[in-house]
C-alpha cells in the first residue's frame, strides 16, 4: 500500500532535496534554512563545526514545540550546550540527516504540529 501525504493548502513544504539543496513547495535554496508552516527564513550559519548558542536561540525565539535538524548528507549530532536555548524554551529537538528532516517535518506540519525543520546545507 502506498501512502500518499495531502498537503494542506498554504502550508510551506519540502517539494524536493538533494546533495546540495532542498525545495519548498517548489522553490530550490542552495543555503541553510529555517522553515515553518508560514515562512522560509534564511538560517545564516557557516556550517556545521561553526554552529554557536546564538544559531539555535533564533529558533527558540519561534516557540515550536518541536524542532528538526536536518545535518546534510549524514546524521551529525551538535554539541550539547548548542541546544540549550532549545531546551529552556520546552522545545524538543530530533536530529536527522537531511532527507529523513524533509519528511518528517512535512507529516508534522501537515498535522497541524507547531514544527520549525532547521536544515543545513553545505558544500
Amino acid at each position: 500500500m502506498k501512502l500518499h501525504l495531502m498537503p494542506a493548502a498554504g502550508l510551506q513544504l519540502f517539494s524536493g532535496y538533494g546533495t546540495s539543496y532542498v525545495s519548498v513547495n517548489s522553490v530550490r535554496y542552495e543555503k541553510c534554512i529555517v522553515v515553518t508552516p508560514q515562512a522560509v527564513m534564511e538560517w545564516a550559519v557557516a556550517g556545521f563545526e561553526a554552529l554557536g548558542a546564538a544559531d539555535f536561540g533564533f529558533i527558540a525565539e519561534l516557540k515550536p514545540h518541536i524542532v528538526i535538524f536536518g545535518t546534510g548528507a549524514t546524521q551529525r549530532f551538535p554539541r550539547p550546550e548548542l541546544a540549550r536555548a532549545l531546551a529552556a524554551s520546552g522545545a524538543g529537538l530530533e536530529v536527522m540527516d537531511t532527507r529523513a528532516a524533509c519528511r518528517t517535518y512535512n507529516i508534522l506540519a501537515s498535522e497541524g504540529r507547531k514544527v520549525v525543520a532547521a536544515i543545513l546545507i553545505e558544500r
